[in-house]
């Protein structure tokens, strides 16, 4: 005797639900954005992998939920990005590694745009 499986059904109806997601997204406009991006330094002109990268929105006056920070990692070539909502509005871009003096700049959008930040890490004195 063959034991019934509803493998068949729960198939059908995730193929069903998948395809109404992908209506339903296709239909709506993508958020317009911004994005802060750039590269990690060391003094010596080398970039610096591993450092962690902090954005920090300064502009709290907004009505409406409290802007958040956002954290990424320098990648192998010392590049970190950061996806913003677009609109005008201005960023701290703080940058630490261990082994190395924190460096920080401002950053200000004012639409659908990228901005760049290059931070320069200078080693701690022994």
């Amino acid at each position: 005797m063959r034991k019934k499986t509803r493998t068949g059904n729960s198939v059908a109806a995730l193929s069903v639900l998948a395809c109404a997601l992908l209506i339903s997204a296709a239909g709506k406009k993508p958020e317009p954005y911004a994005v802060v991006a750039g590269t990690v330094f060391q003094e010596s002109g080398f970039v610096l992998p591993g450092a962690t990268v902090t954005l920090l929105p300064q502009d709290t006056s907004k009505g409406g939920a409290k802007p958040k920070k956002l954290e990424a990692v320098s990648d192998a070539r010392g590049e970190f990005a950061f996806r913003v909502a677009a609109g005008a509005g201005t960023y701290l871009v703080k940058a630490a590694r261990k082994g190395f003096q924190p460096a920080e700049k401002e950053a200000s959008i004012s639409g659908e745009e990228r901005v760049e930040v290059t931070l320069l890490l200078a080693p701690e004195s022994k």
